[in-house]
């Protein structure tokens, strides 16, 4: 057995990267987590604003049908985006804008497919999760304008992971904070009737989300088109993509979209368990939740830059580059999960004064489920390095029992068992429901060790 000081030197040496490494990590995933932390500040700023009339629940559960909306928008444009990342790592320019113009179609079919959903039977599904009648009846009034949000915010998602891809954090970092801008301003013009705009309440904060949206995509278009980004071409080139193009992305894109749906419409159903703990249960849960997404924006920063520079190596065949770096992000989760973590729990009652929440009982549970939360987001560092590099080495069918297949075997199970067996402290079930995250990181780490990922899958292209 090596002395602990050979030991230690070997764990630096293979998890813990070099400052260039490091610099680079951090100027792709530093602007990646700032528009994702812009996205989290409009949902908090949401929140406030209609927590102020009383709208928390009515709102979180009508944002169910987007959270099924954007899941299967991630399955579907991260399926494309395995291909984008190796395309433009390879320099192959034709099939960068094919793999977009693909990208663009699913978007708009997917966005479509909920809006329909929405329209035709979205109060019998908040009926579903709540059964109280004045909160299912406010739930109602927003999604069924919210809804029409869908497509373009499936649209710019487009846009964003493909910059993402081509590690160009900045420009959806730009859109995000016009977009963040026209959000706020709208909703609270419309939320609480300023100057000459009508008060619409609740419905006022679904028309802002729908106009920052159109705001966003056609941000987009414009920049991509007057900087003749390299997946910009004509209609021909972009949408001309054949049968045998689209055949091996879909084998790719299939198991995301399965895995991506049945993870969304698991989150919804803890909903459907946290929902018979009662409406201040899940007044607590919305603002935790809102909270961790806040923290989540470092989360998705690394794992944007992860899939970005691990999927660049693979397709310019750099397989060896590709498996050190892969380490690498190891030894950085570990670091963040840590000093995120003991941030998070020291600065929770803060975080959750914040909401302005006026009953106590509600105030203490959110307090209490932010502590929670953070445990999940130590976890989900680790979880989102190897879902990142098994799906820039398109691993998709592995990543769908790891990420939907442990939530629905696991997750659930321990969601409602504790609720059935009269456990009636939100942020006590909460905590139980970790033990998805201890065993998907515990066989995730199993299958990254493995390397069996490191694929170029852009050869014979």
């Amino acid at each position: 057995m090596l002395p602990w000081g050979h030991m230690w030197a070997k764990i630096r040496q293979t998890y813990f990267g070099p400052w260039p490494f490091n610099k680079h990590v951090l100027l792709v995933a530093i602007p990646f987590a700032l528009q994702q932390l812009l996205v989290s500040c409009m949902g908090i700023i949401d929140s406030i604003m209609v927590a102020w009339i009383g709208e928390v629940s009515a709102v979180g559960t009508a944002a169910q049908i987007e959270t099924l909306c954007s899941s299967v928008a991630f399955g579907a444009i991260s399926g494309t985006g395995i291909y984008a990342a190796q395309y433009y790592g390879a320099k192959k320019h034709l099939q960068l804008k094919q793999t977009f113009g693909l990208s663009i179609a699913l978007a708009i079919g997917n966005g479509l497919v909920w809006l329909l959903t929405a329209q035709l039977g979205g109060q019998t599904i908040m009926n579903f999760y709540l059964s109280d009648p004045a909160v299912v009846q406010s739930g109602w009034s927003y999604l069924r304008v919210v809804c029409f949000s869908y497509i373009f915010n499936s649209i710019a998602f487009c846009f964003s992971y493909l910059f993402r891809c081509m590690q160009k954090p900045k420009v959806p970092l730009v859109i995000g904070i016009v977009a963040m801008i026209t959000n706020c301003f709208f909703n609270y013009v419309l939320i609480f009737g300023v100057g000459p705009f009508p008060q619409l309440g609740v419905v006022g904060a679904a028309c802002g989300t729908v106009i920052a949206q159109v705001v966003s995509v056609m941000a987009y278009v414009v920049y991509s088109i007057y900087t003749h980004q390299p997946f910009i071409g004509k209609f021909s080139e972009m949408f001309g993509f054949t049968i045998d193009f689209c055949k091996p992305i879909f084998r790719r894109i299939y198991p995301l979209i399965f895995n991506e749906l049945m993870f969304g419409l698991g989150t919804t159903l803890f909903v459907k368990a946290f929902g018979a703990l009662g409406t201040q249960s899940m007044d607590a849960y919305y603002v935790g939740a809102k909270i961790y997404d806040l923290f989540n924006a470092a989360v998705v920063g690394v794992s944007s830059a992860t899939a970005a520079i691990l999927g660049a190596a693979l397709g310019a065949n750099e397989i060896e580059k590709a498996k050190t770096e892969a380490d690498y992000f190891i030894g950085l989760a570990l670091l963040m999960a840590i000093g995120t973590t003991v941030f998070i729990v020291v600065t929770s009652p803060l975080l959750v004064a914040c909401f302005g929440l006026t009953d106590p009982l509600v105030h203490t549970l959110a307090t209490q489920i932010v502590s929670v939360f953070a445990i999940k987001i130590a976890l989900r560092l680790f979880i989102v390095i190897v879902f990142s590099a098994l799906r820039a080495g398109g691993d998709s069918k592995v990543l769908t029992v790891l990420d939907s297949g442990i939530m629905w075997v696991v997750g659930l199970p321990s969601a409602f068992i504790a609720v059935w067996c009269g456990l009636t402290n939100i942020a006590v079930v909460f905590l139980v429901t970790q033990i998805e995250q201890i065993v998907r990181v515990f066989v995730g780490m199993k299958r990254f060790n493995s390397k069996k990922w490191v694929v170029n899958l852009t050869t014979g292209a």
